[in-house]
């Protein structure tokens, strides 16, 4: 997102406007002449039509650098607008400049927060943004939000601000309970979807699904399942039912009554929310499962045969999260029904280090081999194989996301004994489109020089418990031009790791490193060298600061330093 046009583009703008002309030669006619007769407003409303094709925020950024024109009209015809660190830019800076918004997605905290490595109450509010939407988007429709703390006043002032709201969706969010949902229920009557995916929603005791009018007729799209709260299913129901275009459904904890909420479903195609599998129910999903191109059973332990009399129905499906309770023979049944899987992810019951798990390279191999236009991949495993990761990157070479988590700090290959060098060194390889990959097993410095050498589209890296010393992570800030978030933990890398990538983090979106061997004159002389850039050295708020650095957190940004930082966060200038 470009947010601020640069001196130089803005002095040549008059060079791109006139540039337009016809081209040739004629006798008689000075150059001059040949320029665009067309006033800039003319050149704006022609730009306005060909942007209103640009769909990707990328293209759109690109074209907001060609000139000053350009940068206007893109910022007057953007409708969705995008920040992937709450803090990259102010919401003041946002709304001022875009004023034509419909749809807003935000990100708050990195995703290291998820396991528990960032201290509570570090930030990422989302109440300036609500405000600031409040009076400059009266016509919001979306609302995404991801690792944000959102209150319920804040979920009131979206309700009562926006009469045509549409959906609002909640990824890992927090600080809000059941009195917010209830007012959301209530008072958005265009509510298509409402979308609370694994946030912590606090119980008031209200049942916010019976706050849903009768005259809602527009769900589309319902997913609460990560809502422990009870709930009225007979409410449910009788929502379901009048909302004949929904789409997706997933239930809390309760115990509902499957066959009447399945029949009044007709339109189905996602399905999510199991706590428990009841043997009685399943054979009620059988009727919606031949639509169904996304489900997820990663709240529910399912044995495989219990998964193998749901999945041997699912010949569409497209997206597919489970534990790893299925074991390797349900990745089997899996690979040999869903031909057209694009994205799993495998989710651990129990991630106990030292025990063997249930699933292993047997169901990995599995996968590769039936699953081959498989795009995404999440995989926790107690044991992997070269020869298995190997094999996947030859037989889904279009692979963009590819996270494999071994539990267990710096295991190797358990049939050689060698590190996990040559898979993950495979999948760079062989995976062009790669785009994503989060590394684990025991690995050395020839993993990250794979990754250097051939990782050239990863833009996102996670890294934990891996690496001989500094050169592994100069192989990738040397050799990854496109890479934008990097979050390490427990590995050594140092000071002379860190400022080998000073040429890069202006075009990062963040770097995370946590439990490394950093200084806080290291981390300090790169806030003195790159002065836009944020640098917070963050600790545990029940411990002192002393000579190492407990959490490094770098971002980008356009408006300075933040003026929410606790006290357990130093913001290094």
């Amino acid at each position: 997102m470009n947010l601020a046009a640069g001196p130089a583009i803005i002095e040549s703008s008059s060079k791109a406007r006139n540039c337009t002309g016809l081209s040739g030669s004629c006798s008689g006619l000075s150059t001059m002449e040949f320029q665009s007769p067309f006033p800039d407003q003319v050149l704006e409303n022609v730009l306005d039509n060909v942007l209103h094709f640009l769909t990707s925020r990328r293209d759109r950024n690109a074209a907001s650098l060609v000139c000053k024109s350009w940068y206007r009209v893109e910022a007057l015809t953007r409708s969705n607008l995008f920040i992937g660190n709450c803090y990259v830019v102010s919401p003041r800076r946002a709304t001022g400049r875009f004023t034509r918004i419909r749809s807003v997605a935000i990100k708050g905290k990195p995703r290291f927060a998820d396991f528990d490595l960032m201290p509570p109450n570090w930030g990422a509010h989302f109440s300036p943004w609500a405000s600031a939407m409040a009076t400059a988007y009266p016509w919001l429709e979306k609302v995404y939000l991801k690792r944000m703390s959102v209150t319920d006043d804040d979920l009131v002032l979206l309700s009562e601000s926006f009469p045509g709201f549409k959906e609002l969706v909640l990824v890992c969010c927090e600080g809000f309970g059941t009195s917010g949902l209830a007012v959301v229920a209530s008072k958005c009557s265009q509510l298509r979807v409402l979308d609370l995916i694994e946030s912590e929603v606090t119980d008031d005791e209200v049942d916010w699904i019976s706050f849903f009018p009768e005259s809602q007729v527009h769900l589309e799209s319902l997913i609460f399942d990560c809502v422990e709260c009870p709930i009225s299913f007979e409410a449910l129901e009788r929502l379901v039912a009048r909302s004949p275009a929904s789409e997706a459904i997933a239930l809390g904890e309760q115990e509902p009554d499957y066959v009447s909420a399945f029949a009044a479903s007709k339109s189905l195609v996602c399905l999510s929310g199991f706590r428990e599998i009841w043997p009685d129910y399943l054979p009620a999903i059988y009727p919606v499962c031949a639509k169904l191109t996304s489900l997820n059973f990663s709240y529910a332990s399912i044995t495989p045969e219990q998964l193998r009399s749901v999945i041997c129905h699912c010949h569409k499906l497209q997206t597919f999260w489970v534990l790893d309770s299925i074991c390797d023979e349900g990745l089997k049944a899996v690979a040999a029904t869903c031909k057209d899987l694009r994205e799993l992810r495998v989710f651990p019951v129990d991630a106990v280090e030292d025990s063997e798990g249930p699933v292993s390279e047997v169901g990995l191999r599995a996968i590769s081999e039936g699953c081959r236009k498989l795009q995404s991949i999440l995989y926790f495993c107690q044991r992997m194989t070269n020869a298995a990761v190997i094999d996947m990157s030859n037989n889904c070479p279009d692979l963009m996301v590819f996270r494999l988590c071994i539990i267990g700090r710096y295991r190797p290959d358990p049939v050689t004994g060698e590190p996990m060098d040559e898979g993950f060194g495979a999948i760079v390889m062989n995976c062009k489109k790669l785009t994503r990959l989060a590394t684990s097993g025991l690995l050395t410095d020839r993993a990250f020089s794979y990754i250097g050498k051939y990782g050239k589209l990863i833009r996102t890296l996670s890294v934990a418990f891996a690496g001989d010393g500094d050169m592994g992570l100069k192989y990738v800030l040397e050799g990854c031009p496109k890479l934008q978030k990097l979050e390490i933990r427990d590995s050594p890398f140092g000071d002379a790791a860190l400022h080998s990538g000073l040429h890069h983090y202006y075009n990062m979106r963040f770097l995370w490193m946590s439990s490394c061997k950093l200084s806080p004159q290291g981390c300090q002389e790169i806030a003195r060298a790159l002065p836009h850039l944020v640098v917070e050295v963050i600790k545990s708020e029940d411990k002192e600061m002393d000579d190492s650095v407990e959490i490094l957190y770098m971002y980008r940004s356009l408006d300075g330093p933040r003026d929410d930082a606790p006290k357990f966060v130093s913001i290094l200038q």
